[in-house]
């Protein structure tokens, strides 16, 4: 890998600093299901250059400084990968409310060596609910924060419930002293960063909540200004039961009631969640979805989270359709003067992305639910289903982008889930002492989720991750509808990245950004592996992708000669603030080390040893 190659790119890429402008989050009216453009969870807050972290053997890779502090004390302590990924996610509860917390879910994903475990605490929807509770009495689908904001979409937290059944296979530390740097960052306190401050400062629904506008707020309605030291006693108290009573704590008795009490009482957009949703919730183990990806002569193994999740079909259908078209012939973007990646590359990806996102909405919900086409995801990612696939790539954009029939004569009789908002998440990555590694996602989903707290936690609005609309105007049932116990569908994309030859770990990352995940991370694994790019040098690029409609870029990082080529070859190309937050550690062919990166356009760190 060419991981330093072109040192001009770097300082070409350290002056792009300049700072994008701050968009506020989505308004109320929008159709979640004619949204044209994937709209983003988080406001961008600008780039900053970020050189790339060399390791000898660990490292902690998330969205905050004192999140990886509290993973790197894990594993100086002898802790293992998931003890760092515990302690992270607690502290970035507090620092990064915005994007996870106890009062959501996660994937994540842990490798053994060349075993891989997957594990799933995406949240649930209340066995009371029903396919039309995204409906308004009209019988049209709410507009989004309609839906989001509220008791109404709040999910059955799965985050602490897999958290504690990774840590009852893989720790290493007692559970209480996880919790040990959280609970210490809420009672004495943090300062509120330059993100966290535009964030609220920007969010038109979270002072809504009496709970929340008394923490994060001023009495003007103005949020407390960067640097001012925030403290939480509340969710201080709350972590040590936890700590000390195990997820009980939380799942059941005063939390519990505290939660059900939040979500049915809530003024104007009550809930049906309930303590016997929260008692009967249960992580799961399931199988890691793997596939074989071929570069320079090297072949890899990838390894991503399988339905509910998205992701690594997603992932694996674009990079696999790459393989069948001229994509590997064209000139990486450390070999050109503007350093981005050719327009001709970039119509080829948005095409494969187009038809992977088509197959996604006709197929992909909760596998408890839904049966994969021919009962395997494999299906999906057969060479010869994709090889047939990418023969649908033309020179210029297709008309339409429509589901493909991955086994012969079956064909789902579902119907493809319409575009709509999705949102939100935060990204670690460990890889610890003992070379065992994790990579886990976790989300409230949008900002602020529910704009909901209790016991100084926000709670989620992950049912909006379901089709708003249960079936299509025939009366054909989306797979991703609302139903009881369901786990909505979800763009997480965490990947452990292996040598197929040697079964060596080479890389964990992943990234916050709603369906766009699926392109931050797929740009990232692409830079690193065809491109010869360290981590950072491939999360700094330019973000794209499409999701079925146009073709959205960045805003302010491409120039005005590949947008016309691109829509000279049939695209509808949308300028966006395509906040990505990748964490990355990657293995160096080269020199045996560990780089990690963390991305240019929020606030995470890396550190380790």
């Amino acid at each position: 890998m060419r991981f330093f190659k072109r040192q001009t790119w770097l300082l070409m890429a350290s002056t792009i600093g300049v700072l994008l402008a701050c968009s506020s989050t989505q308004p109320t009216g929008v159709d979640p299901v004619s949204s044209a453009s994937p709209l983003q969870p988080e406001i961008a807050t600008g780039l900053r250059s970020k050189p790339d972290v060399v390791l000898q053997q660990w490292g902690v890779a998330s969205a905050n400084p004192m999140a990886t502090q509290a993973g790197v004390s894990m594993l100086k302590a002898g802790g293992s990968a998931v003890d760092a990924a515990i302690a992270v996610q607690m502290v970035l509860g507090l620092v990064e409310p915005q994007s996870s917390g106890l009062g959501g879910g996660a994937f994540l994903l842990h490798s053994a060596g060349a075993t891989v475990q997957a594990f799933d605490g995406r949240e649930t929807a209340p066995a009371a609910a029903t396919e039309d509770a995204l409906m308004g009495s009209d019988g049209k689908p709410l507009a989004f924060h309609s839906a989001a904001v509220g008791g109404r979409a709040v999910g059955v937290p799965g985050v602490l419930h897999m958290l504690a059944q990774a840590h009852a296979q893989h720790g290493k530390l007692p559970w209480a002293q996880l919790f040990e740097p959280a609970i210490h960052v809420a009672k004495h306190g943090f300062s509120i960063s330059p993100r966290l401050y535009a964030q609220l400062k920007a969010d038109a629904y979270l002072r809504l909540d009496p709970t929340a506008r008394a923490y994060f707020y001023q009495a003007n309605g103005e949020p407390h200004p960067v640097g001012y030291v925030l403290r939480n006693p509340e969710l201080a108290e709350v972590m040590q039961r936890i700590a000390t009573e195990g997820v009980q704590a939380f799942y059941s008795g005063e939390v519990a009631a505290a939660m059900v009490q939040k979500v049915q009482k809530h003024p104007s957009n009550p809930g049906r969640l309930t303590l016997g949703d929260l008692s009967r919730y249960q992580a799961k183990e399931r199988i890691p979805l793997c596939f074989d990806h071929a570069a320079h002569a090297r072949v890899y193994r990838v390894c991503g989270f399988p339905p509910p999740s998205s992701g690594a079909i997603a992932m694996g259908q674009i990079l696999g359709m790459l393989q069948h078209t001229p994509a590997s012939f064209m000139p990486s973007p450390l070999d050109v003067a503007d350093g981005i990646p050719d327009a001709r590359w970039l119509h080829l990806y948005a095409e494969a992305s187009r038809l992977a996102f088509a197959d996604r909405a006709y197929y992909v919900a909760d596998p408890d639910f839904v049966s994969a086409p021919s009962g395997e995801w494999q299906s999906l990612l057969s060479p010869a289903y994709l090889r047939e696939r990418a023969k649908l790539i033309r020179p210029t954009a297709m008309p339409q982008a429509l589901p493909g029939t991955p086994v012969q004569p079956q064909r789902s009789s579902y119907a493809p889930m319409g575009d709509q908002p999705e949102y939100g998440t935060s990204h670690i990555s460990v890889v610890d002492p003992h070379g065992h590694a994790v990579a886990m996602t976790t989300t409230i989903e949008d900002a602020f989720g529910a704009r909901q707290m209790v016991k100084g936690f926000l709670l989620n609005n992950e049912l909006t991750d379901f089709s708003f609309v249960p079936h299509d105007a025939n009366g054909r049932l989306v797979a991703n509808r609302v139903q009881p116990n369901k786990r909505p569908r979800s763009s997480m994309s965490p990947i452990l990245v292996f040598d197929k030859a040697t079964g060596g770990l080479v890389a964990s990352m992943g990234s916050p950004g709603g369906a766009m995940i699926i392109h931050f991370t797929t740009k990232t694994l692409y830079g690193v592996l065809h491109w010869g790019m360290s981590p950072q040098q491939a999360i700094a690029l330019p973000n794209f992708g499409s999701v079925g409609g146009p073709l959205v870029l960045e805003g302010g990082r491409f120039p005005p000669t590949t947008l016309a080529a691109l829509r000279e070859r049939g695209h509808e190309v949308r300028e966006l603030g395509l906040t990505s937050g990748v964490q990355a550690l990657v293995k160096s062919k080269k020199s045996n080390v560990w780089l990690g990166a963390a991305d240019p356009r929020r606030e995470g760190e890396v550190k380790g040893e």
